[in-house]
C-alpha cells in the first residue's frame, strides 16, 4: 500500500503534527488548571493540597511508586516500619487497615514478642472501659475514660488551627489532651460552645445583622473556614483576634477573661470541655503574673477548665527549657503567656520551685491543695540511684502524713517531637522500655507503687506499641507523634519555623496563610478515629493474649527474642 492510500485509510496521518502536539498541550494545560482549582478552592479532605495545589499530588504518586521500587531503595527507617504510619493514616480515615505480606521489619529482627493464649478469647470478651483513676485522694480525682491520651504539645508549637482540631477530637474521641507547657488557650476549648459555660468569666464579642448575614452568604458560597475567618475580622477588631473561639450556635466570638474575679469561674469543668491536663513547664506560662512568678489566683482560674496538673522538669528531645521562636511568637500567642510579641521565648532550664526535693513536693503539695486535682511531674531516667532519690524522699513524706505526687510522667530519652537542639535529642536518658523497668521496680520497693500512676512516652504509634509499654509496667500511654500523623503531619520536619521554613500542611507553623488552609473539622474526625482505632487494636491484642483488661498484663506477657 503506497502512502496515499494510507492516508486514505488513516487520515490522521495528514495531520499536521505541530497543531497535534499544541492541541494536546492545550488540553493538559486546561485539565492542570482544573485540577488546581479543584485541589485550592473545591475539596477539603487533603490540607496539602489546599496549600499546595497540583504540585501536592507528586507525594502521592511517589507513594504510588514506593512499594514497586522498594527492591531498588532502602526503607524508612526512622520510625519502626512503614506501615505504622500507613496505619495510622488509613484508620484516621476510616478506611480498612489490613495489610498484605509481612511488614517491612523482618520478623527476626524484633527483640520483643508477645505471647497469644492457647485458647483466645472474642474481642467482645475483653473490658470496653478501660480506665485509669489518678489522685483518688484528692477532692475531685480524675478518672480518665481511656488509657491513651494526646501528649504534651503547645498551643504556638501548634498553629491554633491545629490546636482546635485536637482539642475537639479529643471531645469526640473521650480521650485527654496535655496543653504542653504553653499552658491553656482558648483553642483547647474549641469544642465549647457559650451556653455550656453559664459563669460570667467569658468576653463574648458579638456581630451585628450585617456581618452575620455576610457569614452566612459566605458560607453558602464557600466552606467554614472561609466564612469564620471573615466573620471573625468583621467582629473581633483587636490585635489579638486569633485568642477569641467562635460558637458556631449562637454566632459569637469568645474567650476567657482573666481579668474576672475567681468567683466568675465555673466551680466545674463545663460541659463541652475535653478532659485538659495543665502542663506548667519552668517559664509557668498562663499562670504567671507581670513579674514572672507563679500566680497562684491565676492557676486555681486555669484549673476550672483542667483535670490534672503536670509539672515539666524534662523531657525526652530536650533538657533544657521550651523553646519557640520569633516566628511563632504572635500577638495571641503573647497575649496567652504574658510575654513580649514576635521574640525568641527561651524557657529556663531549670524549674523555678525545684531547687531541692523538699521544696519541689512542697509545690506539688501546695498546688493539689490550691486546685482539689491530681498533680504530677514529667521526668527522663538515666540511672536508677538517681531515681531512687525521688523515691526516698516521696516514701518519707507519705510516712510523715504529707501528700505525695499523683502520678510520673515517664518520657523516654528517645522521644519527643519538639523543636531541640540536635545534640540532645537521643544522647540523654534512657530508652522507655528501661526507665519504666527502673520505676515500677523503685516504687515497688519503697511502697509506693499503688499511689503513683505512670504514664508513658516515647514513639508510641499502633497498638503493639501500646500493648508492650502497658506490660512494662504503665498505666497509661502519651502519645504525641502519632496524634500529630493523623492529624495531617506529613513529616516534612520543618516544626520550628527556623530559616523561614513552615510546616507544609498548617499544623505545626503561625504562617497566616498555610494554618487558614488547615481542615480543622475534618482533621478532628480523623484524630478521634485513631484513638478510637487505637483501643480496638489494644482489645484486639488482649483477646488473643487471653487477657479481658489491661490490668492483667506484666512482662511475664512477653517474650524476649535475640
Amino acid at each position: 500500500m503506497n502512502n496515499e492510500n494510507l492516508l486514505a485509510y488513516f487520515p490522521i496521518f495528514d495531520l499536521d503534527w505541530g497543531v497535534l502536539v499544541k492541541l494536546l498541550l492545550t488540553v493538559l494545560l486546561i485539565v492542570m488548571i482544573a485540577v488546581a482549582i479543584y485541589d485550592r478552592f473545591i475539596q477539603r479532605k487533603n490540607q496539602l493540597l489546599v496549600n499546595y495545589p497540583l504540585i501536592g499530588r507528586l507525594r502521592y504518586f511517589f507513594y504510588l511508586l514506593r512499594n514497586p521500587m522498594r527492591q531498588y531503595f532502602g526503607d524508612e527507617t526512622f520510625y519502626d516500619s512503614f506501615e505504622k504510619l500507613v496505619w495510622i493514616n488509613k484508620v484516621a480515615q476510616k478506611e480498612n487497615p489490613y495489610l498484605s505480606f509481612s511488614p517491612t521489619k523482618p520478623y527476626g529482627n524484633q527483640k520483643t514478642l508477645f505471647k497469644h493464649a492457647n485458647f483466645v478469647k472474642e474481642v467482645d470478651e475483653v473490658d470496653e472501659e478501660l480506665s485509669v483513676m489518678f489522685g483518688k485522694d484528692r477532692r475531685e480525682p480524675y478518672v480518665s475514660k481511656t488509657i491513651i491520651g494526646r501528649s504534651a504539645m503547645s498551643d504556638g508549637a501548634i498553629s491554633p488551627e491545629g490546636t482546635r482540631a485536637f482539642s475537639i477530637g479529643a471531645f469526640k474521641g473521650n480521650f485527654p489532651i496535655n496543653t504542653g507547657e504553653g499552658g491553656l488557650t482558648s483553642n483547647f476549648l474549641a469544642p465549647l460552645n457559650v451556653p455550656d459555660c453559664t459563669s460570667s468569666c467569658l468576653e463574648i464579642k458579638k456581630g451585628t445583622w450585617f456581618a452575620k448575614m455576610a457569614y452566612r452568604i459566605i458560607r453558602f458560597f464557600t466552606n467554614k473556614e472561609v466564612s469564620q475567618r471573615v466573620y471573625r475580622k468583621m467582629v473581633v477588631r483587636q490585635k489579638d483576634r486569633g485568642s477569641f473561639i467562635f460558637d458556631n450556635k449562637k454566632l459569637v466570638y469568645f474567650r476567657v477573661d482573666w481579668t474576672k474575679t475567681i468567683d466568675s469561674f465555673p466551680m466545674h469543668v463545663p460541659a463541652g470541655v475535653p478532659d485538659i491536663t495543665f502542663q506548667m513547664g519552668s517559664g509557668l506560662y498562663g499562670v504567671r503574673d507581670e513579674a514572672g512568678k507563679f500566680d497562684e489566683v491565676r492557676y486555681q482560674k486555669v484549673m476550672r477548665f483542667c483535670r490534672m496538673t503536670e509539672l515539666k522538669l524534662a523531657q525526652g528531645a530536650k533538657q533544657t527549657g521550651g523553646k519557640l521562636l520569633a516566628t511563632k511568637v504572635s500577638a495571641d500567642i503573647a497575649y496567652y503567656r504574658g510575654v513580649p510579641e514576635h521574640k525568641d521565648l527561651i524557657s529556663p532550664n531549670r524549674f523555678p520551685y525545684a531547687e531541692d526535693m523538699e521544696t519541689f513536693f512542697d509545690f506539688i503539695s501546695r498546688l493539689q491543695e490550691l486546685s482539689g486535682k491530681p498533680v504530677g511531674f514529667k521526668i527522663v531516667i538515666s540511672t536508677k540511684e538517681e531515681f531512687e532519690r525521688y523515691a526516698k524522699v516521696l516514701k518519707s513524706r507519705k510516712e510523715e502524713g504529707k501528700t505525695i505526687a499523683d502520678f510520673l510522667t515517664i518520657d523516654g530519652g528517645d522521644g519527643g517531637s519538639a523543636t531541640a537542639p540536635l545534640e540532645m535529642m537521643s544522647k540523654i536518658g534512657l530508652p522507655i522500655r528501661e526507665s519504666l523497668q527502673i520505676v515500677t521496680e523503685v516504687l515497688t520497693e519503697y511502697g509506693l507503687r499503688e499511689d503513683i500512676k505512670i504514664i508513658a512516652a516515647e514513639k508510641v504509634l499502633t497498638p503493639d506499641d501500646v500493648i508492650e509499654l502497658l506490660c512494662y509496667g504503665a498505666d497509661f500511654i502519651n502519645i504525641a507523634r502519632g496524634f500529630m500523623i493523623s492529624a495531617g503531619c506529613i513529616r516534612a520536619r520543618e516544626c520550628s519555623g527556623a530559616g523561614g521554613r513552615n510546616c507544609p500542611v498548617g499544623l505545626a507553623t503561625m504562617d497566616e496563610i498555610k494554618r487558614s488552609r488547615y481542615l480543622v473539622l475534618q482533621k478532628a474526625k480523623n484524630v478521634a478515629n485513631y484513638h478510637n482505632e487505637l483501643i480496638y487494636g489494644v482489645r484486639s491484642l488482649l483477646a488473643v493474649m487471653g487477657k479481658t483488661d489491661v490490668s492483667d498484663l506484666s512482662r511475664d506477657n512477653l517474650i524476649y527474642h535475640n
